[in-house]
């Protein structure tokens, strides 16, 4: 499934509810969907720098797309991060690197999260972006 797709399907998703404690909820069940990362990979070099909870997260190559897992310590954060990569897993660098992520205001996420928390969000967007780049650079050359 395309990026945008899967966007438009949260945003749906999203739509369904009435009220943010239900996405809140929604949020925190996407979260504990999360796949697991490896506890090797909850280190240092994992986390997320700019989170106000600790956001680990690790990416690999398999075949020619990128595959995140990822963890926190915070149940919000961690829905958070599970939204971001159930758009970004399992896609090709350079689609990861030209995605939009408008589909966050549609769903009014940035709005509804503490100035810290949204700074953290653009920070895990950025971590996951950085990934890509390091993936996209290294198939071609």
């Amino acid at each position: 499934m395309r990026i945008e797709e899967i966007q438009e399907e949260i945003v749906e998703e999203f739509d369904m509810f009435d009220d943010w404690m239900q996405r809140y909820e929604y949020m925190i069940e996407l979260g504990k969907s999360l796949p697991k990362i490896d506890a090797d990979y909850k280190t240092d070099d994992h986390l997320i720098k700019g989170c106000q909870s600790k956001v680990w997260v690790h990416a690999n190559l398999d075949e020619d797309k990128v595959v995140f897992t990822a963890d926190s310590d915070a149940i919000i954060t961690k829905g958070i991060i599970a939204i971001l990569i159930r758009v970004f897993s399992h896609q090709k660098p350079a689609d990861i690197l030209k995605a939009k992520t408008d589909f966050i205001d549609k769903i009014g996420l940035k709005e509804h999260l503490s100035p810290t928390r949204a700074n953290g969000l653009v920070s895990m967007i950025k971590q996951l972006k950085m990934y890509a780049l390091a993936y996209e650079t290294q198939m071609e050359s």
